[in-house]
């Protein structure tokens, strides 16, 4: 095993420690709670293109996609109620990640991942037997109380116990869970759909609780992480615990400068007032930006309705399916690409390639769509060569979101923040997430109704953005231990006016995600 030690660039830290079989395993088994996240993605688009699902609860829809097959395909979807069956379970977990950062806190971030795991079974449960919308609502509401408390704890979890030097690699294991989650979603959907008799959605939405039982047994059978165990005075347990997951006795000096960042976090009374003090304003920044503009990718639009979209560009509904099976297996193999790359290349040149492939490929399907249904949104018949370019260009852009905005965007406010506003900021940072993840939901087949393709260009407009954004304010993370996460603010060009020597007075020591380090408050 390679030893994970390393010198920072501040104060010259070098905690021993190896990559053990016991923290891999440990990762592996709690990034699995992607997997209810992203099976809900996967499972929620395929559905709603299912034509017994849409004559039972939304029959409205279904009139009018059967009703008159030269209409306006732009507008075939566009339904509120529709809608909010999928966008609801995105406010539930916005709220649901707000009572969770106390969880997370005080009761330590595995049980968070078992109270997610329970609600997104009770959800499921409800979603498979359903017999009227009211029953689909309330369901998805548990499942988004389930996915909030999971996408709370789990990046935590996962930043916490990985040693820096993997800290990346592992962190994106939750990611990969996600997209794993969308890929199996796509292929259920693809078999479900088939089953005679249109009772095949039940099975599809009552799928789900499998990946909720991967998550509640798993947060039963993993450690906590010594941070959290610090935190909550067990502190001897907590000494014990570093020794096994470093694979190493000498763990005095780690463990030295996890209790002074406890104790140091413990003097802050409100860790949610404390967020917006002038110190932290480069951790508030991007714990709302980066979950921002990793929605307004346009990304959770093509997953979401990647069956819907390849319908309404004139796939048929077997075919639409085959095609967000194509896009999920995308999804995976680049997230791949990222678990190898993240601690090679680095943080910054993931996000900027990954911008400028995704800004590259919605023009290119903005052309594309706009060529052939122009902005009557009818189409006539549309030859093969071209169904196939557009689906090409969507996998090319769910392969640059896929290595870069995707798994960063959840890896990199994760190892940031410091421990006394941990929990209070990744709360932030999934709230956000979700509530763009809500409102884009929400608004996206009306606007795909009236923008018609300009809604690429919408999107693409917002990649340019981003891709700036990150350019001039995002410094590079990769290799640095957590307790030298200050020095990196320290030498900013911007950020560097807000952070000071005098915040912290001990050589510029912050506590932050992958736990180790003192931090002075």
């Amino acid at each position: 095993m390679p030893a994970v030690g390393g010198i920072g660039p501040g104060t010259g830290k070098e905690y021993p420690g190896n990559l053990t079989p016991f923290v891999t395993v440990t990762c592996i088994v709690a990034a699995m709670g992607g997997l209810i996240f992203g099976y809900d993605i996967g499972i929620s688009g395929g559905v709603t293109t299912m034509p017994s699902f849409l004559q039972k609860f939304f029959r409205k829809v279904w009139d009018k996609k059967e009703a008159d097959k030269s209409t306006n395909q732009y507008c075939q979807y566009d339904s509120q109620t529709l809608t909010m069956f999928t966008s609801s379970l995105y406010l539930a977990a916005l709220l649901a990640s707000l009572v969770a950062s106390t969880v997370t806190r005080k009761l330590g971030r595995k049980l968070s991942m078992l109270f997610g795991g329970l609600l997104f079974f009770a959800g499921a449960l409800i979603n498979g037997f359903a017999k009227a919308v009211w029953m689909l609502i309330v369901g998805r509401i548990l499942l988004g109380f389930g996915i909030g408390f999971a996408n709370q704890s789990v990046p935590l979890y996962l930043s916490e116990m990985a040693p820096y030097r993997y800290r990346g690699a592992l962190n994106i294991g939750f990611q990969l869970s996600i997209t794993v989650g969308i890929l199996i979603a796509n292929v259920l959907n693809y078999f479900f759909a088939k089953i005679k008799g249109g009772w095949g959605w039940r099975l599809s939405l009552g799928g789900a609780m499998v990946p909720a039982l991967i998550i509640t047994v798993g947060s039963l059978v993993l450690p906590d992480t010594p941070n959290s165990m610090i935190e909550r005075g067990q502190t001897e347990e907590a000494r014990e615990k570093l020794r096994k997951i470093r694979g190493v006795d000498d763990v005095d000096e780690e463990f030295r400068d996890l209790v002074a960042a406890s104790d140091a976090s413990k003097l802050v009374e409100h860790p949610w007032r404390n967020l917006l003090q002038r110190k932290y304003r480069p951790h508030l920044t991007m714990a709302i930006l980066i979950p921002f503009f990793q929605q307004l990718t346009g990304i959770n639009v093509i997953m979401f309705y990647a069956p819907v979209l390849f319908n309404t560009i004139g796939f048929k509904d077997d075919a639409s399916l085959m095609s967000a099976v194509i896009t999920g297996i995308v999804n995976v193999a680049a997230t791949v690409v990222s678990i190898y790359g993240v601690d090679k290349w680095g943080r910054r040149f993931l996000f900027l390639e990954g911008g400028v492939q995704m800004l590259i490929c919605q023009a290119v399907v903005a052309a594309c769509i706009g060529a052939k249904f122009g902005t009557n949104g009818n189409p006539g018949d549309l030859p093969k060569w071209y169904a196939i370019a557009v689906v090409l260009f969507i996998c090319i852009y769910v392969a640059g979101f896929a290595w870069s905005w995707g798994p960063l965007g959840w890896l990199v406010p994760s190892e940031i923040f410091p421990l006394e506003i941990r929990s209070a900021a990744q709360s932030i940072n999934v709230s956000v997430n979700m509530l763009f993840t809500f409102a884009v939901a929400q608004v996206f087949l009306t606007m795909l109704c009236h923008l018609k393709f300009g809604l690429f260009l919408f999107f693409a407009f917002f990649v340019v953005l981003m891709s700036i954004f990150v350019y001039y304010f995002l410094p590079e993370t990769k290799g640095i231990p957590i307790e030298e996460m200050n020095q990196v603010w320290k030498s900013h060009w911007f950020w560097s006016r807000y952070v000071e020597d005098l915040d912290y007075p001990n050589g510029g020591m912050e506590m932050s995600k992958g736990g180790q380090g003192p931090k002075n408050v």
